[in-house]
């Protein structure tokens, strides 16, 4: 068995997008990396969640037993915040006060994951929703996203970039890799390996 390179987080909760789930779990691996499943489990040992039906058929499903508020950014090479209506559950709060930071688990996971330095974020379609909780997280980044969030988006401060009439296909922020919509799914996992392995051989010219 070839040894991993490293484990690529992905958040995920109900409601998530079937065709990058799909794309992860195939390429990631076959690119020599682990794949882990990560979400607020409220609790509970493990929670199923179901992927966005498609001619009323939910194709897939996935049983995640890692609690994010369990582990620690810094032992992942990169985390994908998944597509499609999942992130905004994940920043769900039960209770909210005026003017104090959202506090949702995925929320302050992102927070400590964006500063951790060599840890590559991933963001695609609808996903940046996550980071639109916190305008520490977006403002003045670049960044593209689906067009029905831009208005989101900018108001949480960044710069969505275009290409003519619609989003730019990917955009790259420093540690930030942002995807338009599944359509790019390949080109925004290309990308964002090629990220990581960028700063693992900076790491070891360093060393």
């Amino acid at each position: 068995m070839t040894q991993s390179k490293g484990k690529i987080g992905v958040l995920i909760e109900e409601h998530f997008d079937p065709t990058e789930y799909k794309r992860f779990n195939e390429y990631f691996p076959q690119q020599g990396y682990e794949v882990e499943y990560i979400s607020h489990l409220w609790g509970n040992p493990s929670l199923t969640f179901g992927s966005n039906p498609e001619n009323d058929q939910v194709e897939f499903h996935v049983v995640v037993t890692t609690e994010v508020n369990d582990i620690d950014p810094a032992d992942y090479v990169g985390i994908i915040c998944i597509g499609a209506y999942a992130m905004d559950r994940l920043r769900y709060q039960v209770n909210v006060k005026k003017g104090q930071k959202n506090q949702a688990p995925a929320v302050a996971f992102i927070r400590k994951a964006m500063d951790a330095g060599n840890v590559k974020i991933g963001t695609i379609c609808h996903s940046l929703w996550l980071l639109c909780a916190d305008r520490d997280l977006l403002t003045n980044r670049k960044v593209t996203c689906a067009h029905n969030i831009v208005c989101d988006v900018e108001n949480a401060g960044a710069d969505v970039v275009f290409d003519g009439d619609v989003t730019a296909d990917l955009v790259i922020d420093d540690n930030l890799i942002t995807g338009k919509h599944p359509g790019v799914v390949d080109e925004f996992m290309e990308a964002f390996v090629a990220e990581i392995e960028k700063t693992q051989a900076a790491q070891k010219v360093a060393v």
